[in-house]
């Protein structure tokens, strides 16, 4: 992977204005004011995508990776060159039945620097082994269950000993739960590992969208992102087994005066989840409490820290956005 990313080379630059800012900071908590300031502001990096996600720092580019699902490419900003395509295509290469255009979504980087997709296009995980332009090699790690297709993988996160954990809700399917391309009669959460394979986690969700584990990996925590049920629930991590399914945060009541649905999330050197979801990012602390709101004043669908959690990277509907942390 090392190889792959330092044969980058600019191919598109975008205008960007380090001045414009968009949204607003909502505190709820002084405890919120702990890691970002009420006077911080939301700058937009890049913009102009069909629909951004999935925000994963490469420390060795010193820069922030990212998908732009529907136009089927990824994107690397970093401070010194700005805005650079990466992939493409980045999750639709022809690999599985599809139906509409729609890239990678969730990014990952694993123990070993691979960088890991979650491809709606493909329906599948997989590892990028090599990089040229428009000529990008992927090695599917998963597209199946039991014999079946999986939907469209949407967001992942590793364990410390590598396993991948994903969500696999339908929105790569033109008509969702209703598509004729559809196997699978649930929308689950699993996992892959090489030496195990994969192993059903839930099938209880409608639809199962960001994934994160608790610092202590004894928690996980899936974002339901469903306008009927809007919520985020939890499960004790046994062994990679999940039990004592829960919710976490009920954002029902918030998504009826608020734009957006509950997506990805991350989880701070401080405990605190970052969930993007009604209203923009939201802040909770590891008892749910609602501390306060990251409102970029549009749809949000990810967020991923730098290495040194200084920044706070924003993927909101057509654009790439920062906030300074303390």
């Amino acid at each position: 992977m090392k190889n792959t990313f330092l044969s980058i080379i600019a191919i598109v630059f975008f205008d960007l204005s380090a001045q414009k800012t968009i949204g607003s900071i909502e505190i709820l908590n002084p405890k919120m004011e702990q890691l970002i300031s009420k006077n911080s502001k939301i700058e937009v990096l890049a913009e102009g995508f069909g629909w951004s996600e999935g925000p994963v720092w490469v420390p060795e580019l010193e820069g922030v990776l990212f998908s732009d699902v529907p136009n089927n490419k990824a994107y690397l900003w970093t401070e010194k060159k700005g805005l650079t395509l990466f992939l493409s295509p980045s999750g639709m290469t022809g690999h599985a039945p599809h139906n509409q255009s729609a890239g990678s979504n969730g990014l990952g980087i694993d123990k070993q620097g691979n960088l890991i997709l979650c491809q709606h296009g493909d329906r599948s995980v997989a590892r990028l082994t090599d990089w040229a332009f428009k000529k990008p090699k992927y090695e599917v790690l998963v597209d199946h269950y039991n014999g079946l297709w999986l939907n469209s993988p949407n967001d992942l996160v590793f364990d410390s000993e590598g396993s991948i954990y994903f969500t696999d809700p339908p929105y790569g399917l033109k008509q969702q739960d209703r598509d004729s391309l559809k196997e699978l009669n649930f929308n689950g959460v699993f996992k892959w590992s090489p030496r195990e394979g994969i192993k059903l986690l839930n099938k209880n969700m409608t639809r199962p969208n960001g994934i994160i584990f608790s610092l202590d990996e004894k928690t996980a925590y899936v974002a339901n992102s469903d306008g009927n049920n809007e919520i985020i629930m939890a499960f004790d991590n046994k062994n990679g087994q999940f039990a004592n399914a829960r919710v976490f945060f009920d954002g029902n009541e918030l998504s009826k005066t608020r734009e957006g649905h509950f997506d990805g999330l991350k989880v701070h050197s401080s405990g605190i989840i970052f969930a993007t979801g009604p209203g923009g990012v939201l802040l909770l602390d590891s008892f749910g409490r609602h501390l306060g709101t990251i409102m970029p004043g549009k749809r949000t669908a990810n967020c991923g820290f730098d290495k040194d959690e200084n920044y706070l990277y924003i993927t909101s509907s057509d654009v790439l956005a920062r906030v300074k942390l303390k």
